[in-house]
């Protein structure tokens, strides 16, 4: 019932925006100010993933539209956690309760680019698609700049669908994957296709990680094998007010409250299937580490996911933990990048340890680590978060990676220097946008090369592309 409410505030928001909008409300773009873009996303919480892509499309953005002619600004739940995070753009708070921030922060903007991966699917909360729907139809029904950048788009409850058809048909995503185009196909929203931002990222060299590693018991010589598991069986999130009376009067529901009004899923049935998963991926990963003489750590990509790392170290005898409540991306990326093997139900240490050439796995409870394997060439790593099998299956998963080091980093690669050209085509989809919107905003002149759209590419992924991008 709290998302419905949330839905149909929101819904009526972006009504009034069009409204205000009509009568006058609000000031155009005009030449020779800068371009005052508001990046929409769920920053702020220590999600090495959603922080590392809004960095590097920030850096494109700048490239693609020049930093001279743009004034950007990003959300953040918590300035602490995004401390020292996307250069000169200014950030601005996002609170708990979005929709009267919304209908106040977007029209200060000339255009919205909404950057959260998990765009439109209810799959972690309605309330994150209804703030990505809520920014976007804002800004659409204001005929301003209105783009999702990397989304993906799977399942939603009826009312986000009407959502999305209603106020975003206006409104350019330009998608991750193809099974995303044809999601929002049938919603008749516009779409491009497109991939991650993160494949630019530049984490800290290699010798940060290697101290880190050292420090935490490493010899330098043993291959690692970087274990990422989450906590799957939580989501999705769901906003109760009746849940927060309980939590304050009695502490029922305390341990499932996620942030204000907003809890994960809880009971018997979780604790059950977390059990599960963790006790699969412990048994198998220790006898892989023992037969193959690995150093086993694990890596949490997000705060979230510190829980799931130390139970797992728990039962790898004392493994050691790298969270990012302890660690930036900067520093996390080059500890990851450092692994030999990883598996990992994020997606995003994968996508970020693949330009170093890591040989992943993944155990997935959604469609993107599923579309990144298989774009790969790799189904034979993919494993679901539910598997009744799931510990026998990883062990065969394990010695795959391990038999097939060399031929899986070829493929992955080839897929880096593949999606980082598409990553640039994204600059060019984004320009024309910008140019069909605003046709006198100043765009590049001449001939460009497509490594123009892109963010300055590091030497590392000079050489990837040398070696992988024929």
């Amino acid at each position: 019932m709290m998302d419905l409410l949330l839905e149909l505030w929101v819904s009526g928001l972006v009504e009034a925006s069009k409204l205000t909008w009509m009568f006058g409300a609000g000031e155009p773009w005009r030449p020779g100010e800068k371009m005052r873009l508001l990046f929409a996303g769920h920053n702020g919480t220590r999600n090495t993933g959603a922080d590392v892509r809004v960095h590097e499309m920030l850096h494109q953005v700048r490239r693609v539209l020049g930093e001279q002619n743009v004034d950007l600004t990003v959300m953040t739940q918590n300035f602490d956690f995004t401390r020292g995070y996307f250069g000169d753009a200014r950030q601005v708070k996002l609170p708990d309760v979005f929709p009267p921030f919304l209908f106040r922060e977007v029209p200060r903007h000339h255009g919205v680019v909404a950057c959260e991966g998990s765009m439109f699917k209810s799959k972690f909360a309605n309330a994150l698609t209804t703030m990505m729907v809520g920014s976007l139809g804002i800004a659409a029904a204001r005929n301003r700049l209105s783009v999702g950048y990397g989304a993906e788009a799977g399942k939603m409850d009826h009312m986000l669908e009407w959502m999305v058809e209603r106020y975003c048909p206006h409104t350019l995503v330009i998608t991750r994957n193809e099974e995303s185009r044809t999601r929002l196909g049938e919603l008749n929203v516009p779409t491009e296709l497109g991939t991650d931002t993160a494949w630019t990222f530049e984490p800290l060299g290699p010798e940060y990680g290697h101290k880190a590693l050292t420090d935490a018991g490493w010899d330098g010589k043993k291959p690692i094998l970087v274990l990422c598991p989450i906590h799957p069986f939580l989501w999705p999130v769901k906003a109760s007010v009746g849940k927060l009376i309980a939590a304050k009067i009695s502490g029922y529901y305390a341990d499932s409250q996620y942030r204000s009004f907003y809890f994960f899923q809880s009971g018997r049935e979780v604790d059950a299937a977390f059990e599960r998963y963790i006790g699969a991926i412990a048994r198998s990963s220790r006898l892989f580490a023992e037969r193959h003489g690995a150093f086993p750590i694990c890596v949490a990509m997000e705060r979230l996911d510190t829980i799931a790392c130390k139970r797992l170290a728990e039962r790898l005898g004392g493994a050691p933990v790298f969270s990012s409540d302890d660690y930036n991306m900067f520093q996390l990326v080059s500890i990851l990048r450092q692994a030999t093997w990883m598996v990992s139900s994020r997606y995003h240490a994968i996508v970020t340890s693949m330009p170093g050439l890591v040989a992943s796995a993944g155990i997935t409870m959604d469609e993107r680590i599923r579309n990144l394997m298989r774009e790969r060439g790799h189904e034979h790593l993919l494993l679901d978060v539910d598997d009744a099998e799931l510990e026998m299956k990883l062990s065969e998963v394990l010695e795959s990676l391990a038999r097939e080091t060399e031929s899986l980093r070829e493929g992955i690669g080839r897929t880096v220097a593949r999606n980082l050209r598409t990553m640039a085509r994204m600059g060019i989809y984004f320009e024309e946008e910008v140019q069909r919107r605003y046709p006198d905003f100043p765009i590049r002149q001449g001939n460009a090369c497509w490594e123009d759209y892109l963010p300055p590419l590091s030497p590392a992924l000079r050489q990837l592309l040398e070696t992988y991008g024929k």
